[in-house]
């Protein structure tokens, strides 16, 4: 079984308001609403690449309420812990002239749910997935994913966890599976910045040598690159198409990876169907769907090597 973890999940707001001007009332002129969170958006690009998971995380009030209700729209199996204060945030991102967001701050998660979502991690056996992906809520500590995977040491499974700086940089002694820091977020850690491809695998080594077997590097319009644990590294040119809608590309190459590694057990295999998977919901309103991912590695065949 895959299982991710979510601990601040959203109800994404997405409107666009043509031409807003400050201090005035503006329309919007297409609203949506989406499950947001960048484990529940793995969960729902593995259930669009047919692979099924169970989404972990804490949800509160009538936002959380429809937040589940929405992802069990989608047919994902949603496990969340109900927090009795506060209600699960609202993240407004408005299309305009200029992008903007405002992000809420979620509930307030008591030591009571943490020791539930323990209770829960129990039941993970050997040979598992789990994905923890995102930033951490104020109200945890900062040490979770970290703790986490002490606490999972003892069991043989697959740990993804896509997160930045020292959420990072703390869970490298537990040796993940995967980890994909961008090639920002990864130059940030050695306090360098990182620009080609030869500094990504340089530095993607030095992660290697902290801990992490398979490190995942995401690059933008620059592709990707990964060094991978049997010393074999991969690189891709970014796929052509034209960039809608970048949130949530990052997740879906996650997605990809596990997918197409859990399908083949090829890093190869696994690194082609992350960077397609990415890219196709980058060039699309919504998250990738398998025929999007096919059609991209059907035509992209030539930016790997």
């Amino acid at each position: 079984m895959i299982y991710t973890v979510t601990f601040n999940p959203s109800l994404d707001y997405i409107v666009t308001v043509p031409h807003f001007t400050s201090g005035m009332v503006n329309r919007t002129s297409e609203e949506k609403i989406f499950p947001g969170g960048k484990g529940i958006n793995v969960s729902m690009v593995l259930k669009n690449l047919g692979l099924e998971n169970t989404a972990l995380g804490f949800y509160a009030g009538f936002t959380g309420a429809e937040l589940e209700r929405l992802i069990r729209e989608k047919g994902i199996n949603a496990d969340f812990i109900p927090v009795k204060e506060g209600m699960t945030r609202i993240n407004v991102k408005m299309r305009s002239d200029e992008e903007s967001e405002i992000n809420g701050q979620g509930p307030a998660i008591s030591k009571a749910d943490i020791k539930t979502l323990y209770e829960k991690l129990d039941r993970l056996s050997d040979g598992d997935v789990l994905i923890m992906a995102g930033s951490i809520p104020d109200v945890m500590p900062q040490t979770i994913y970290m703790d986490i995977m002490k606490y999972l040491a003892d069991k043989d499974l697959k740990i993804v966890v896509d997160a930045t700086k020292d959420l990072l940089v703390n869970v490298l002694q537990y040796h993940p599976f995967l980890i994909k820091p961008n090639n920002h977020e990864l130059g940030e850690i050695f306090g360098v910045k990182i620009t080609d491809k030869k500094d990504v695998i340089t530095y993607a080594k030095k992660m290697q040598e902290k801990g992490a077997r398979n490190v995942l590097v995401s690059m933008a319009g620059d592709g990707a690159v990964l060094v991978a644990e049997d010393g074999s590294v991969f690189q891709a040119e970014a796929p052509k198409g034209k960039v809608v809608n970048s949130v949530g590309a990052g997740d879906s190459m996650v997605a990809g990876f596990i997918t197409g590694y859990l399908k083949t057990g090829s890093y190869k295999e696994a690194f082609q169907m992350g960077v397609c998977t990415g890219s196709a919901s980058a060039f699309s309103e919504e998250l990738a769907t398998e025929p999007e991912v096919l059609a991209l590695l059907d035509k992209n065949k030539g930016i790997f090597k």
